[in-house]
Formats: C-alpha cells, sequence, structure tokens
C-alpha cells in the first residue's frame, strides 16, 4: 500500500498492477538517463520515482517527480522532500484516478508545480498539463505509439507505444488487472 494524507484525509492506494508498474519503469527509462545523470542529455534535474513529498499538511506520493537542480540542488537527509517539484507524473489506474485528478492536481497547482502529466496505461494516453495563472492547461494528449517530444523533457523523444506494450502481451480481452 501507498498511504497519502490529502486534505487531512488518510488515502491508501494499492501497490501498482503490472500495465500500472511497465509505464512507470519505463518513462522513468526515458527520461531519468538525461536529466538526471546528464547521460545524452542536458542534465539539470533531479527525477525521483515515488517520493514522499510533505507540503504543509499534505503529503504526497507522485509516481514520479523531477526538480530542476537549481530549486533543489542535492537531496535532503530526511526522509521525505519539503520543496515542491517542478514535474510530477501520475500513472492512472482505476484505483487511484479520482485522488490523482480531483485531489492532487489541485494541491500540485496551489504548490505552483509547473508541469504534470497523467499517463494513462489502459486508455494508452498521455496527457500533458502546464500550469498557467494557477490553473492547469491541457498542452496535449497523446495517445498509440507516437514518438513525441513533451515539455519540459522535450530535448528527448520519447516512444509513448514502448509505456504499455510488448508484442507478448496478453489480448485486449484480458483483465487488466487493476
Amino acid at each position: 500500500m501507498v498511504a497519502e494524507i490529502v486534505d487531512d484525509e488518510l488515502w491508501a492506494s494499492p501497490r501498482p498492477a503490472p500495465r500500472h508498474s511497465r509505464a512507470w519503469a519505463r518513462l522513468t527509462g526515458f527520461i531519468e538517463p538525461p536529466y538526471d545523470q546528464g547521460r545524452h542529455g542536458p542534465g539539470g534535474w533531479i527525477i525521483l520515482g515515488e517520493p514522499e513529498i510533505h507540503l504543509g499538511k499534505q503529503v504526497l506520493v507522485p509516481d514520479l517527480a523531477g526538480w530542476r537542480r537549481s530549486r533543489l540542488p542535492r537531496l535532503p537527509a530526511t526522509a521525505h522532500i519539503a520543496i515542491a517539484p517542478d514535474w510530477v507524473c501520475e500513472v492512472i489506474s482505476p484505483s487511484t484516478a479520482r485522488l490523482d485528478r480531483a485531489k492532487k492536481l489541485g494541491i500540485y497547482a496551489r504548490e505552483s508545480v509547473q508541469h504534470a502529466w497523467l499517463v494513462d496505461p489502459l486508455a494508452r494516453t498521455v496527457e500533458v498539463l502546464r500550469l498557467e495563472g494557477g490553473r492547469w492547461a491541457i498542452v496535449a494528449t497523446h495517445a498509440g505509439e507516437a514518438v513525441v517530444r513533451i515539455e519540459p523533457f522535450e530535448d528527448i523523444e520519447i516512444e509513448i507505444g514502448a509505456l504499455w506494450s510488448d508484442a507478448g502481451d496478453e489480448t485486449e480481452d484480458a483483465s487488466p488487472g487493476e
């Protein structure tokens, strides 16, 4: 289980289903080497999977988060981070969609997170949001097998079809697990 405190309410979410985990792992593989490590890319970021973020009374655990090193030069010694990220990614599943969309996005906006991605492995989409005037604007929605450049990581191409497909996958009629 993953526990979060959102608007004074404890939310416990189950561990991710395999399709969720695949999308998370592959997206990390695209972004982390060029941006966190600076390998074949610009560097300048700290990218973390499932970090615990304390924003006032809120305790959030996004699937992925990134901080520009100019705002978070190094990781804190604490088990949590008390600085809002510059980018968050939530991999949507049926059990977390309401929390991610209706609650957490509002907190991220209030805390001035500039970019959010909502990755839906079942719908095979990536929604890209940018904070504009304190509100989320949908910048793009990518679907299927597209190869795209997505802000704030537009220096690299991301094969979004790789986030959810393998030749050996079960048919679409099979139970998605979550």
